[in-house]
This record gives C-alpha cells, structure tokens and sequence, in this order.
C-alpha cells in the first residue's frame, strides 16, 4: 500500500507544481488573460461544456473515427506482415513503397485526399490508416520474421506445414510486438485524427480546438488539448492493461 502511494504521489505533485507555475504566471500578469487564460477560468469553461455536453459529443465523435481507422489500419498491416512472414519473396514487390510513404507525413495527403473524397468521413479515415498503419506492420514484422529458428526446426521434425508453422508457433511467438505494434499506432491514431479534424471536419475535438481559436476563446482550446491528452492516455492505460493481462508479464516494453 505504501508503495503504491508513493508512485501515485510522484506524477500528482508533478501536476500540482505545473498548475502552480502557469497560476503564478498568470497573477504575475506575464501573458494576458487572452493569450493565458487562467486555471480557474479553463476549469469554469470545461464544466460548462460538460454541462451543455459539447464536449462529451466531440470526445466520442473522435473516439468513433479513431477506433474504424485503426481497426482497418491494423487488418492490413497484419494481412501485409502474414504475407511477408509466409511469402518471404513477395515482400519485395511492395516493401520500398511501404518504405516510402512511411516517411510522408499523413498530413500532407490531406489536399488530395479532399479533392479525391471530399470533405466526408473517408478522408478523416484514411488519414488516420496512413498514421496508425506503419507502426504496426513494423512492429508485426518484427515479430513475424524474428522468431526463433530453434522452434522452427522443431515444427520442421513435427512435419508441421508452413501454414501450420505460422500458427502455431511463428503467431505465438510474435503477440507480444503485435500488441506493442497496436499500441503504438493507437497514440499515432490519435494525433492525426486531431489534424484530420481541424482541416475536414464539422465535429470532433480538432473541430472544437480550431472553432474555438477562431472565437478567441483560448479558455476552450487549452480544455480541447487537457481532453486529447486525457483521453489518449486513458486508451493508451487500458490498452497496456490489457497487454499486461494478455501476455501475463511476458512482456517489458519500458511502459509502466
């Protein structure tokens, strides 16, 4: 019990002295209330947006379009990595424009992909595929292709096909970077979506966060950032949660 006090007392008192400095530099009058508006006034607009249920509706609206691209992202980076693991060959067809788009930026995409879809759901969706896609199939490579040779020719003196081998063994042996792979892309899901929305969009957190610095209300945007992050890190806790109770601590990714 103390210890778990302790691990909670660290990240509350970094909390408490980050809202101590940015009270401070507000009463020291440094920024304006316009450019730095107050805690008290930030907390005060997010009750109300609470209240009307704004906010709740932009938080779930996002919520949606995150867990569609990144469920279709995650079906082709393990359909691509299944057929890389078993066609080791075919890999080369595609593999260097993978590599490629890899290193564009989602966000870039986002004046063809209006003039291609238009200002609808499919551009927000194909924004977040691109962004949530990359690490995962790397991630599920990694685990497809290193597994270990021991175990292969062990499924190889069983007459184990390649079918069989890939399920049995190479699948088991590579859930733990697929889980880390998911959760990676969940966290760049979540970032593009927030780009998605303040360009193509009429609803959302991004949505809010641009409307709301067209308003001048700078109250509202700090309360959209404080949501993404809160809500993205909630997701990402019960992601690894679930890593943690799937693989039983087989698994130490550095994330506590």
């Amino acid at each position: 019990m103390c210890d778990r006090w302790k691990k909670l007392a660290a990240p509350v008192l970094g909390i408490a002295v980050l809202l101590v400095l940015w009270y401070g530099v507000c009463r020291a009058g440094i920024f304006s209330a316009y450019v730095l508006p107050p805690p008290a006034k930030v907390l005060n607009s997010f009750f109300k947006m609470l209240q009307t249920g704004e906010l709740w509706r932009d938080v779930w609206i996002s919520f949606l379009r995150v867990m569609k691209g990144f469920s279709i992202a995650f079906v082709l980076a393990f359909l691509l990595g299944m057929v890389r693991a078993l066609l080791p060959s075919a890999g080369g067809y595609y593999e260097y424009v993978v590599q490629f788009f890899r290193n564009v930026p989602p966000l870039s995409m986002i004046p063809l992909l209006i003039l291609w879809c238009g200002i609808g759901e499919t551009t927000k969706t194909v924004i977040i595929v691109l962004a949530s896609f990359f690490p995962m199939y790397l991630n599920i490579v990694k685990g497809f292709t290193g597994c270990d040779r021991k175990l292969l020719e062990v499924g190889d003196m069983f007459g184990y096909s390649r079918t069989r081998k890939f399920m049995r063994i190479v699948l088991p042996y590579a859930t733990a970077d697929i889980l880390v792979g998911m959760r990676i892309g969940l966290g760049y899901s979540w970032r593009a979506i927030i780009g998605a929305e303040m360009v193509a969009a009429s609803t959302g957190l991004g949505h809010m966060i641009l409307f709301a610095q067209q308003m001048s209300r700078t109250d509202k945007v700090i309360v959209g950032i404080l949501v993404i992050g809160a809500v993205g890190y909630g997701t990402d806790r019960v992601f690894g949660l679930a890593i943690g109770k799937l693989l039983k601590g087989r698994c130490d990714n550095g994330w506590n």
